[in-house]
């Protein structure tokens, strides 16, 4: 079988995490911080945040963001359910908004109607949650350039991104939102087993999410509501979660790092293959937006609205050995959306 996805791992990755065995620390050592300064540097962002997956960061975002009960998160339908979860966990309510046909990302046009709509009623977002489907960035100048005009937060879900650039630039370097959450679970581009990272250029919202991501608790004086009773003092000042990467994670991520570049560059000629190969038959190809190179961590044919078809071609190319997938079951058709209110057609 070819896998739909499968981590590449090789000596120098099972080295370095063999040497954090060997060390004095398995988790909140002094690889954590090397591989988050890594990230932040590859990408131009100021700080950088390790978790222990990428729904765990997209979580920690959120509170940071103040995000709660009676606020609302917007996001794409189309994506994995962890993009509107994130919302729920902090009793806000979730909606979506409408994706562009030809990139299957969050729509800058849908996203205006619905953001005057809701401006009309009363209703609008707290926080927009913006997917970069199959690595592909989103048109994030626009986007961005709205949520400013209605007081809109933006997280970049760019799980499936990294490594990829819009407008030249890389995505994660914070200039089009206020913070991007990176995924490094074993089918994405580089892995760290399970983890994620989130990236801001703003130090009070690093901070918090350093805070919520280990239970809440400061061992900083001036975070503190009074004084330190000495070196190993410690305060919980909010109720935070244990989220935090291990060292062994964090090394096998700095490993795989040093190949990011290969890795896109092998994915991009591999999707041209199939561009060409597959040019003849009666199937809509991915079609990349001139402003931005994909990561192309997927690579999504679109058959056709025939459902039986879709099925035929999918268990065909099982059957023949080739792990294909369908991506994504819209969000709001789950049977859990579907009990707060949402439909197939919405």
């Amino acid at each position: 079988m070819i896998p739909y996805g499968r981590q590449d791992i090789q000596p120098r990755d099972i080295d370095a995490v063999v040497e954090v065995l060997k060390s004095d620390f398995l988790t909140q050592g002094p690889v954590v911080p090397r591989f988050e300064q890594t990230v932040a540097t590859m990408t131009g962002a100021g700080y950088a945040v390790a978790s222990n997956s990428a729904t765990s960061a997209l979580h920690l975002a959120c509170l940071a963001l103040d995000l709660g009960p009676g606020d609302q998160l917007w996001t794409s339908p189309v994506t994995f359910v962890a993009s509107a979860n994130c919302g729920l966990y902090c009793g806000a309510r979730v909606d979506f908004v409408d994706i562009d046909p030809r990139t299957y990302n969050l729509c800058p046009s849908a996203l205006g109607d619905k953001l005057r709509a809701a401006e009309q009623t009363g209703t609008l977002p707290k926080v927009l949650v913006v997917v970069h489907l199959t690595g592909q960035p989103c048109e994030m100048a626009p986007i961005r350039d709205l949520a400013d005009r209605y007081g809109v937060k933006v997280i970049e879900d760019a799980s499936h991104a990294i490594g990829a650039r819009y407008q030249g630039e890389p995505v994660g370097n914070g200039r089009y939102s206020d913070i991007t959450i990176f995924s490094f679970h074993p089918v994405k581009i580089v892995t760290t087993a399970e983890g994620g990272l989130a990236l801001t250029n703003d130090e009070g919202l690093a901070n918090r999410m350093q805070r919520l991501r280990s239970h809440g608790i400061t061992r900083q004086a001036e975070e503190m509501t009074g004084p330190s009773d000495g070196p190993w003092y410690y305060q919980q000042v909010e109720l935070g979660y244990n989220y935090r990467m291990t060292e062994m994670q964090a090394a096998l991520g700095l490993s795989q790092l040093e190949r990011l570049e290969q890795y896109v560059d092998r994915r991009n000629i591999l999707a041209d293959r199939y561009d060409n190969l597959l040019a003849e038959l009666p199937v809509t190809l991915p079609w990349q937006h001139p402003d931005s190179r994909s990561a192309r961590h997927l690579y999504v044919i679109h058959v056709g609205p025939d459902a039986t078809l879709r099925r035929r071609v999918f268990e065909s190319l099982r059957e023949q050995g080739i792990g294909v997938n369908v991506h994504y079951i819209p969000v709001h058709t789950q049977p859990y959306y579907q009990d707060l209110g949402f439909s197939v057609g919405d």
